[in-house]
């Protein structure tokens, strides 16, 4: 199911996905997306998922991100099981204990770099100033502390992904979610991210699970999981 790369054995799972299945209605066809998904990923961990474009793994995110229903199995985050909670509870979870990284940024345009890291920390209950010095350290070891006051459309393409990795990580979340967090870059800034992105969940403590259909960056996290027609191989 899985290539060990490095790092240190788990000390307690962050996320657990049993028995995970989705599927679709096309044409009065079912499609079976997602067959029996079972993977576990470790606190600190950071798992690849690999496989090519419509293997499964953006539905798998997607689920495991508490994004959409529709799915069967367990997917316990932190050890609380999601399918045991009423729409309010999965939102506070999904606030409080998971980050998103897209391929697309999906800043927001009209906000400069710094304010699109405070506002997610306002959204889950932070203060303006304690806020605004989260955000303000995370740009910064980023390489971003000059920039710290441009909208998104000043910024270059790595950059703003820059500050989407800092905004995922702004509320502290056990668990990153990273969906070709890379894929819109070109080769040598993507490699410049994606270290840049391995770095800061390591330094903050967050178990990570990206997708990816790069063998070559995938090497560089903790452990490859191979997603293939909807099951891990």
């Amino acid at each position: 199911m899985s290539e060990r790369r490095m790092g240190p054995a788990a000390a307690g799972e962050i996320l657990g996905v049993s028995d995970l299945r989705r599927s679709f209605e096309q044409g009065g066809v079912r499609i079976d997306v997602l067959r029996g998904v079972n993977l576990s990923v470790g606190d600190g961990e950071i798992v690849a998922l690999l496989g090519p474009s419509g293997s499964g793994k953006s539905t798998l995110l997607q689920a495991v991100g508490l994004l959409e229903g529709g799915f069967e199995g367990s997917i316990r985050i932190s050890g609380v099981e999601a399918a045991r909670l009423g729409t309010d509870e999965r939102t506070t979870l999904r606030r409080d204990a998971i980050g998103f990284v897209y391929q697309f940024h999906h800043l927001l345009p009209d906000f400069t770099a710094v304010e699109n890291v405070v506002i997610p920390q306002l959204i889950a209950g932070a203060g303006p100033g304690e806020a605004r010095a989260r955000a303000e350290s995370l740009l910064s070891s980023l390489g971003l502390g000059h920039r710290l006051t441009h909208r998104p459309s000043q910024l270059s393409g790595g950059e703003q992904q820059r500050v989407a990795v800092a905004r995922a990580l702004a509320n502290r979340p056990a668990l990153v979610l990273a969906d070709e967090p890379t894929g819109n870059l070109d080769e040598a800034t993507a490699d410049i991210v994606l270290g840049e992105f391995l770095r800061l969940v390591r330094e903050e403590g967050s178990a990570a699970l990206v997708a990816t259909h790069n063998e070559r960056l995938a090497g560089k996290m903790d452990r490859v999981l191979r997603l293939h027609e909807g099951v891990l191989d």
